[in-house]
């Protein structure tokens, strides 16, 4: 347990130093490693690896120490760096030798001294490399021997607890163990030397188990009732987060109690050698039950809640933190006594006979948990009405954690007990692990919406999501740790992560990734700081139209973004001449797939720079009229009158016909056409429509509008009220608003307006030509059309032949087509 103790505290360490991006320290580079030391350990080593014939704890030991030989090289390695790089710019500056092979005999000699106090200066480094290679392979081979161990081990067939030949020795073996402890505090007493200090220390160490055990048994109510009473009745985010944080201290009060026990019984005097150990487990478990404990009030929790965890009804709740109590002293007896059994050193028959009936009750208390976590995913199915994400991953962990439950008794019956402790163990760890992942995010959510002051749900917010997924990537280490990971295995990871890998000549490692990262965001950031100045300060004092202003912050933005990136990658050390072959026979084979996209691209920023048409212009495109929103550099977005966005590809604003309304200025012309009957005073009319057009507020003085006489139509004498508008935009309106004055002053004045009208005259049919119809609708109905019974057939040549009154026959205008 103090193993597993050291790891997770290791495994903490390791993910906060990934969170904050923190190197390993790095010894001085300058100090020459003792490479006669490291011969010999390299030799040991090698034969260790060799023959295999070193203790698990001895290769553990080893690699440790080829670790630190190998952090002694790397660093090593970059020694005279600087020195290094100035002479291969000497050596650059005077150019190849040249290819006759004469040369200035000064130029030689420089060359050939630069070339000695490099090779002299490369030795060290080359040096260190060899032995960093050697280690590191040292280090492999390490690795894999004790993963095949491992494996070995865990699939090693023992003797089965269900055998009833080891019972009498198991529990002969647990009598010995209680034996030797009572003999350890007999012991004590019975020595003269000692008593009296005992005797004299007994009343303090008294007080302090009495405190150690009222905590350990009232911890827990007395943090319940404070935590009640900070909740409340349906509490706020802000009285949510302080709940959770005082609600640890139903958990820390008794582990304070247990420790303030301990350390009464430690001063007692009556402690020996096993019962140290003991003691030293005894806090280790009881704090895994207690954070059970703790974890399941929180997960199950009694009160009614608006978005619970796991959605189940209280008597479920109840059950879950029932089983979830349980299962967490299960959990700490089962670790308490695994140190006890390697205390007494017992036999691995003992060992299984004693733990295995605690893994059978873990099992079925998993499972029952695991089919609370089930009808949590069925019950958010029902909700949804499908499956989401979250009940499909809520779903296969309920059947994840079954299948964990079912295996382990029975691995441990046939005899793999090494397989289902294996299985077993990490499970309930991973479990509360697990149980505090969610815990700690519904705090997170809590405090998000205390600090947004409620504006949003913290199920809608993006970065919550981001959060909580840095949350679930942290814990990633200590559930690897728990599953039997060792931290050396971990730290190796990381190593060879900090190394990154080789693009070209460039190495990219983490270093590389977060400053090209923070780079360019610093300089996007910038970038757009520039641009709100720009936009809200600056460019509004200018005599710049608005068009003109959103090209400069767009054009700027591009820029900055372009300036952003090449600093990021000059700040990150990448060296791109690598990779520029490479990079461009890809650029032409996305050329042909990216050519529309590109296209686009160049046509955004033409319309950028040259600004036919900008923000707010009424334009018309293939069909399409409407104000002009945005101008991106892929795509133009158009506000149609009916409220509807259409998106225009740049490449056909550039390339095809655009009309422009509003491009200048705001004035344009209105036409409003109009028709009299024949006979109407075309005068009086032209009078009429002058009178109309001049007093709409809308129109221009000057130039002044005019009435045109447009022709002689089918049924009318058409007329056009042509005017400039102040504002093209108001055209419609204006429009409308003289055909009302039209439609008014022509009744006043007695002035009609013609309509399309026709009458049709029919004739009767003789008998033979309704005969020859007859046959003809019969030949119809056999062919199997539809016929009508009592349809009347009329032919174009007897419609054509009929009388008129003079108003007909005059096509579509209707009207005077007679006269």
């Amino acid at each position: 347990m103090i193993t597993v103790a050291k790891h997770l505290l290791a495994a903490i360490c390791l993910t906060l130093t990934v969170l904050w991006g923190a190197a390993a320290w790095a010894q001085d580079g300058s100090v020459v490693p003792d490479y006669e030391t490291w011969q010999k350990t390299a030799s040991v080593a090698e034969d260790a690896i060799e023959t295999e014939k070193m203790s698990t704890v001895g290769f553990e030991d080893l690699r440790d120490e080829l670790a630190n030989w190998r952090e002694e090289f790397r660093d090593r390695g970059s020694v005279n760096s600087n020195a290094i790089a100035i002479v291969n710019d000497q050596l650059a500056a005077l150019g190849p030798v040249p290819e006759s092979g004469t040369e200035d005999a000064d130029t030689a000699q420089q060359r050939e001294d630069l070339n000695t106090r490099l090779s002299e200066l490369e030795a060290p480094v080359k040096r260190a490399e060899l032995a960093y290679r050697r280690a590191d392979g040292m280090i492999s081979g390490v690795d894999d021997l004790l993963r095949e161990r491992r494996k070995k081990e865990f699939l090693t067939l023992g003797p089965s607890p269900l055998n009833p030949k080891h019972w009498e020795e198991a529990l002969f073996t647990v009598g010995t163990t209680l034996r030797d402890i009572h003999s350890e505090i007999a012991s004590a007493w019975d020595n003269p030397k000692h008593f009296k200090e005992i005797i004299e220390r007994t009343p303090i160490a008294i007080v302090l188990a009495l405190i150690g055990l009222f905590l350990l048994v009232k911890g827990r109510s007395w943090g319940q009732r404070l935590t009640d009473n900070v909740l409340g009745s349906d509490p706020p985010a802000a009285r949510r987060a302080l709940g959770f944080l005082v609600s640890l201290s139903s958990m820390f009060l008794p582990l304070l109690g247990v420790f303030i026990f301990v350390q009464g019984v430690y001063l007692s005097g009556f402690v020996g050698l096993r019962g140290d150990f003991i003691l030293k487990s005894t806090l280790p478990s009881m704090a895994v039950y207690l954070f059970a404990r703790w974890l399941t009030q929180r997960v199950f929790s009694p009160l009614e809640q608006t978005e619970p965890i796991l959605r189940l009804t209280s008597a479920q709740r109840k059950t879950g933190r029932w089983c979830g109590d349980f299962l967490g002293a299960v959990t700490g007896l089962y670790l308490f006594t695994f140190d006890v059994a390697q205390i007494g050193d017992w036999e691995s028959a003992t060992r299984n006979v004693i733990l295995y009936p605690l893994i059978v009750i873990a099992a079925l208390l998993l499972f029952r948990l695991a089919q609370l976590v089930l009808i949590h995913s069925r019950i958010r199915e029902s909700e949804c009405g499908e499956a989401t994400y979250r009940s499909r991953l809520s779903h296969l962990t309920a059947r994840t954690l079954m299948g964990l439950a079912i295996a382990p008794p029975i691995l441990g019956a046939v005899g793999y007990f090494a397989a289902a402790q294996g299985l077993m163990l990490p499970t309930l760890l991973s479990l509360q692990i697990w149980g505090a992942l969610l815990v700690v995010q519904r705090l997170v959510g809590q405090v998000y919406v205390m600090l947004t002051h409620g504006r949003s749900r913290a199920s809608d917010s993006l970065i919550l999501v981001v959060i909580n997924f840095c949350l679930s990537v942290l814990i990633l280490p200590i559930l690897a740790l728990v599953w039997g990971a060792r931290w050396a295995t971990l730290t190796e990871y990381w190593t060879k992560l900090n190394e990154g890998v080789s693009l070209g000549e460039t190495q990219i490692s983490p270093t590389v990734f977060f400053t090209l990262v923070i780079v360019f965001v610093i300089g996007f950031l910038a970038t757009r700081l520039i641009q709100g100045a720009l936009k809200a300060t600056v460019l509004p004092k200018t005599k710049l139209d608005p068009g003109a202003q959103s090209a400069m912050v767009s054009g700027f933005g591009y820029i900055g973004i372009f300036l952003a990136a090449l600093a990021a990658i000059v700040s990150a050390g990448i060296n791109l001449s690598s990779i520029a072959i490479v990079a461009g026979a890809l650029s032409v084979g996305i050329g042909f797939g990216l050519q529309t996209i590109v296209s686009n691209f160049v046509s955004g920023i033409i319309l950028l720079i040259e600004r036919p048409i900008s923000e707010g212009d009424w334009i018309e495109v293939g069909g399409n009229m409407g104000y002009v929103r945005d101008i991106s550099v892929r795509a133009t977005r158009i506000e149609t009158f009916d409220r509807y966005d259409v998106i225009v590809p740049n490449s056909d604003l550039v390339s095809g016909t655009v009309t422009n309304y509003t491009r200048g200025n705001t004035i344009g012309r209105v036409i409003v056409p109009v028709g009299v009957a024949y006979g109407t005073d075309t005068r009086r009319v032209e009078k009429i429509l002058m009178e109309i057009g001049e007093a709409h507020p809308m129109v221009l003085a000057d130039p002044a509008p005019y009435v045109v006489f447009q022709g002689f139509g089918d049924s009318s004498i058409d007329f056009e009220i042509r005017a400039i508008l102040r504002d093209v935009n108001w055209v419609l309106n204006v429009r409308s608003d003289m055909n009302h004055e039209i439609a008014r002053r022509f009744t006043e004045e007695g002035i009609s307006i013609p309509f399309p009208q026709r009458d049709i005259w029919m004739r009767s049919i003789d008998a033979e030509q309704q005969g020859g119809l007859a046959g003809v609708a019969r030949q119809t109905q056999k062919q199997g059309e539809d016929t009508a019974a009592s349809s009347m057939y009329v032919s174009e040549a007897d419609l054509g032949g009929g009388q008129s009154d003079g108003d007909g026959g005059g096509g579509d205008g209707g009207g005077d087509g007679g006269r």
